[in-house]
């Protein structure tokens, strides 16, 4: 019976934590979110929200998609898996735009066999200037090309995809529906990964939150175009995905969670040709 009451305490203890943690962090991404967005923009959105163009969106038959890709030097990969999953996409009323943080490989080569007029490449002329550290690297890598792309993006709505990963064939078809019924200004939802042994697990990303969402598992409202992503983020000690996202999230943006996996996310690697994969899915809790 003792031990029963500890056990319980125990484990009372640690759920009670983990919520102490959790409310931990939503205040200190405030704090920062607080000190990043200038206040014309965070009245901006509120004003913009309000208006007849902002809502449009949601009524539109068949609202034009942007799908935003940055890459760089994985060209069979960009378009054996990526380039492919979107081009087939069930939902056909898409642009997607991919854009190279100055490619050296055979990318602009590969891309020049896609014809699909909803495709659309520019390779940067010189690659981003990132930190040579390898930790700040990661953070911010890529952000280059990935506010190019959304510089160009002419959608209703705007996702992005890694250039080394995949969409479920009727992923976009799906998150139209959801977000224009929900009225929602951003949506999430969770995702199959890869793990370092070939195993694949999903993640519920059951809260909006960093570690729970990723750049290819988020669908929104083209005004948020308007929050590029922020070379600095590694200041932070923060990947830039989640630094923009939290800055939205301050914004008061209006979430949705769409509940099935559409996204496989694949563990990094170089060149590896897709057919040589075999893509073993299961549930894991």
């Amino acid at each position: 019976m003792i031990d029963d009451l500890l056990n319980f305490f125990n484990s009372f203890n640690v759920v009670k934590n983990y919520k102490l943690i959790n409310q931990l962090k939503n205040e200190v991404d405030t704090l920062k979110s607080r000190l990043d967005i200038p206040r014309e923009l965070l009245d901006g959105f509120y004003a913009d929200r309000n208006s007849r163009e902002y809502r449009e969106v949601y009524e539109k038959d068949a609202p034009l998609v942007t799908v935003c890709i940055g890459t760089y030097n994985r060209g069979k990969l960009l378009v054996e898996r990526s380039v492919r999953s979107v081009l087939e996409q069930s939902y056909g009323n898409i642009e997607l735009i991919v854009v190279g943080d100055c490619c050296t490989d055979d990318t602009p080569r590969l891309v020049q066999g896609i014809t699909d007029p909803r495709f659309r490449f520019i390779n940067l002329p010189e690659r981003g200037n990132y930190p040579e550290n390898p930790l700040h690297r990661w953070c911010v890598a890529g952000t280059v090309p990935f506010n190019y792309a959304l510089s160009q993006a002419r959608g209703d709505f705007i996702t992005h995809l890694d250039d080394d990963d995949e969409f479920v064939p009727d992923r976009i078809e799906k998150l139209v529906k959801f977000i224009q019924r929900e009225k929602a200004d951003l949506v999430w939802h969770p995702f199959w990964y890869e793990r370092s042994n070939g195993r694949w697990a999903m993640r519920k990303a059951q809260e909006f939150s960093g570690g729970k969402v990723t750049t290819s598992s988020i669908f929104y409202h083209r005004w948020f175009t308007a929050v590029p992503w922020d070379i600095e983020a590694y200041r932070y000690q923060e990947p830039g995905d989640w630094n923009r996202l939290r800055k939205i999230k301050y914004l008061g943006a209006r979430v949705a969670r769409y509940p099935e996996p559409l996204l496989r996310h694949y563990c990094e690697r170089n060149q590896e040709s897709l057919s040589s994969r075999t893509i073993q899915t299961r549930n894991t809790k």
